[in-house]
């Protein structure tokens, strides 16, 4: 069982939980930023490939800034990134994100001239590659190793639930295997590896749920992105959701603060946590509402773990 006296006297332990935010600054004398891009990608899960529509929760206008649109160059959403940020802190560097759709689903050699192009920039010092796990290629991985020796990098994967019936269910187009083959052979590579889980999802218990956290705990992780389940208009799920609420269990903020601190304590200690929560833009998310800010829940998160005098890892060898 990890001993949480040693986590504190840690300089990467100041919380409760292992931050990302906090191992970032221990790689970089400088401060970073990531900076959303848009390679003007799409997703074998829309364009025919392995479905249409996207995932049933999916509505891609969530996440994609302002700054950042697929006509413009990379370069452009770059500089234009740059200088959106500019004014809080005038000397940081920053990470190129390529968050929108599925960044690794081109050819090889677009993938290359793309990602090239945003570390040419003077100002970035690595990338952020969000995609999915049945869209990497060992050519590509062998690629990405090349780069992580010059460059910081990490490949962040959705995995979403590790329950195949989920993944069936929400229309992935792929299962918990193929996911954990991705995170394998990436980390293998020496590469830094993210997972995405969305908690929450239709048909899921509350157990099945923290059983999400014993089974990624056995990955080569570098960090976890979590947040709730959101109901978004436009979505298959949004449809869903009118003509079947039963089928979706919804947390309240307080619920679901008890639900991931739970989480924390059966997840490995080695994992670092990226985020707890994702807040879509006003006037999209159709439930639940609840008009929290992101680092308020993030702020009843930490005082929680303090509350039960608990933290991450507490059970996570024992089970």
């Amino acid at each position: 069982m990890q001993n949480f006296s040693g986590m504190q006297s840690d300089k990467n332990f100041q919380k409760r939980y292992l931050n990302y935010n906090q191992v970032l600054k221990s790689e970089f004398e400088e401060r970073i930023q990531k900076i959303s891009v848009h390679g003007g990608f799409t997703c074998p899960n829309r364009d025919g490939t392995k479905g249409r529509g996207g995932c049933t929760y999916c509505n891609n206008q969530t996440f994609v800034p302002e700054y950042c649109k697929p006509v413009k160059s990379i370069t452009q959403q770059l500089d234009e990134g740059v200088e959106f940020f500019h004014h809080k802190y005038q000397n940081q560097y920053y990470l190129a994100y390529f968050q929108s759709y599925t960044n690794t689903y081109d050819s090889f050699e677009n993938l290359i001239s793309l990602y090239e192009e945003a570390l040419r920039h003077p100002k970035i010092k690595g990338l952020v590659i969000g995609t999915r796990p049945d869209c990497v290629s060992e050519e590509l991985l062998d690629y990405f190793e090349e780069i992580s020796k010059n460059f910081y990098l990490l490949v962040e994967y959705g995995v979403e639930s590790t329950l195949d019936a989920t993944l069936e269910f929400i229309r992935r187009g792929h299962d918990f295997a193929c996911a954990e083959l991705a995170v394998q052979e990436t980390a293998r590579r020496g590469i830094r590896t993210g997972a995405h889980l969305i908690l929450g999802l239709p048909h899921e218990s509350r157990e099945m749920i923290l059983a999400h956290a014993d089974k990624i705990s056995h990955l080569p992780l570098t960090s976890l992105k979590l947040h709730q389940l959101q109901i978004v208009k436009g979505t298959v799920m949004a449809t869903q959701y009118r003509q079947h609420p039963e089928w979706f269990q919804l947390f309240t903020v307080d619920e679901y603060v008890d639900l991931v601190v739970d989480f924390l304590e059966r997840l490995s200690p080695n994992i670092a946590i990226e985020r707890f929560v994702s807040q879509s833009p006003e006037g999209m998310v159709i439930a639940p509402q609840w008009k929290t800010k992101n680092f308020e829940i993030t702020s009843k998160i930490e005082k929680q773990l303090i509350k039960r005098n608990t933290f991450q890892g507490r059970f996570w060898q024992v089970r």
